[in-house]
């Protein structure tokens, strides 16, 4: 894909790696922190490019779904993106998928399932605070795949829609409590995926599906550790980002 088209999402990162945001338009645009840019120049350049503006070198590109994630609008906690990627490739969400989310939170992880389903699934969001879903919804139209989600405002443990879907996805505090209301919508077959902070409520949750006869239900803490390469010298980062949530797998059956 060569060129930028209007109304999509980019950023200029400098050479201090510094990115600065924007909305791609063919005529002047205003960019926050760097000034005014004349925006046809985007109209030809390729994903990558180099350019010079106002004297100093930036390069435009077009993000990855883990650079939406990481400059996210910041309100409610977000599923980080090594969280993000062990959901979609544990409950296989791709093109296609039907997913029911419980909590947009701030929508890191709505980000990645949207971007995943798309262009043919979609994304049922099962919020309690419409903040959060303004929220959500405001860093979700980043992705250009907001036509695949909609929500519905409500508890988990009582709301009440009409959607049938293949994976399930829950971040609250208390998703056993919710699983009798939820687990109607979720084909046979179909995945969960929940996500909690804490041991204890890891235990009931993964009670809770063994008792609703779920299949290879399984926990895991997700761990990630960057690597600092410098000249004559390679080390662990001491900023290792540990402990996020657990995760709690399990497919459904008949």
């Amino acid at each position: 894909m060569s060129g930028f088209e209007e109304g999509e999402t980019a950023f200029l990162e400098d050479e201090g790696g510094k990115r600065y945001w924007f909305k791609v338009s063919y005529k002047m645009i205003k960019i926050p922190s760097l000034g005014t840019v004349d925006g046809s120049r985007f109209k030809d350049a390729a994903d990558g490019e180099t350019m010079d503006i106002a004297g100093s070198e930036f390069t435009v590109f077009r993000p990855i779904v883990t650079e939406l994630i990481e400059s996210l609008e910041r309100g409610a906690q977000i599923i980080t993106v090594k969280d993000a990627a062990q959901i979609l490739i544990n409950c296989d969400v791709k093109n296609g998928t039907r997913v029911i989310e419980v909590g947009a939170g701030s929508g890191g992880l709505t980000t990645a399932l949207v971007n995943a389903v798309s262009p043919d699934g979609d994304v049922l969001t099962v919020e309690l605070k419409e903040e959060n879903v303004k929220r959500a919804g405001r860093n979700i139209s980043r992705t250009c795949s907001d036509r695949n989600w909609n929500y519905v405002i409500g508890d988990a443990k009582d709301v009440e829609f009409e959607y049938t879907a293949d994976v399930l996805t829950m971040d609250m505090p208390d998703p056993w409590l919710a699983l009798d209301n939820l687990l109607p919508h979720l084909r046979s077959g179909g995945r969960i995926c929940i996500y909690v902070p804490n041991v204890n409520q890891l235990e009931s949750s993964v009670l809770a599906l063994r008792e609703r006869g779920f299949s290879r239900v399984r926990a895991y803490e997700n761990i990630n550790r960057e690597m600092e390469v410098h000249p004559g010298g390679v080390r662990p980062s001491f900023d290792t980002l540990g402990h996020t949530g657990y995760l709690i797998f399990g497919r459904k059956r008949v």
